[in-house]
């Protein structure tokens, strides 16, 4: 599960990184929550996944027979795993795949059973400080108004061997050079899209301990990132 993330560089190389048309001012974020706006990127159609265009979105999915988000649970995730069955998903996976846009994201260590010690949370980033494109899903939902809202999603995949210690799955974290073959929803089809789904190269990522700031969504300060301690990285992590 991704409950929580951030997008803290310039939107100049957010821009640049992702190469979408748009050119957003946006500022920092330290703890984007689940039903907060979330930028997303997809591709025209007919582009092979080359003409991307940055959107906002709602983060908690909403399928196009939803008649009531009220009586609809929150689809802030979909397991990569079983996309193909999942009637919320089978439609967007075939025609709205999406990137979302991070630099970080928030997983909690819980403690011992018996212990009374709090859960430890994590902040999880490329070890180079690029951002992340992480596979997402959308779709616009309308309702009986004619109303629209854009809304969106993360896959999730099983977690690496560096994340397995804190939570046992992670966002589907797109390399940069299968964002095209993600978002070409025209010239790739589901079966070969959803084998770019797999968990990051365990040397990629650094897992940063911080504070319990983080567990408040009202604070959204650069602080929550504050490091308590040393990373943990692919030759430290146990």
């Amino acid at each position: 599960m991704c409950g929580r993330f951030a997008i803290t560089l310039p939107p100049e190389a957010v821009r640049a990184y992702f190469d979408y048309v748009e050119q957003p001012n946006f500022p920092p974020r330290y703890n984007i929550a689940p039903t907060q706006p979330i930028p997303i990127v997809f591709a025209r159609a007919h582009t092979g996944g080359a003409e991307r265009h940055f959107l906002l979105a709602r983060w908690g999915f909403l399928p196009g027979f939803v008649r009531d988000p009220r009586d609809f649970p929150l689809l802030i995730n979909a397991r990569a795993e079983t996309l193909r069955e999942k009637p919320s998903f089978r439609a967007a996976l075939t025609r709205r795949r999406c990137l979302v846009i991070c630099d970080g994201f928030y997983e909690w260590r819980r403690s011992p059973p018996g212990s009374k010690a709090p859960s430890q949370p994590f902040l999880i980033r490329r070890a180079n400080g690029e951002p992340m494109g992480l596979a997402g899903l959308y779709e616009t939902w309308c309702d009986a108004t004619g109303g629209e809202i854009d809304t969106a999603c993360i896959v999730t995949v099983a977690a690496n061997r560096l994340m397995s210690p804190v939570r046992d799955r992670m966002p589907a974290i797109l390399a940069r050079e299968d964002f095209s073959r993600w978002l070409d929803v025209d010239g790739v089809d589901v079966a070969k899209a959803t084998t770019l789904l797999r968990p990051a190269p365990e040397n990629a990522l650094e897992l940063v301990p911080i504070g319990a700031d983080v567990n408040r969504v009202v604070n959204d300060a650069e602080s929550v990132q504050a490091p308590i301690g040393p990373p943990l990285r692919a030759a430290s992590a146990r």
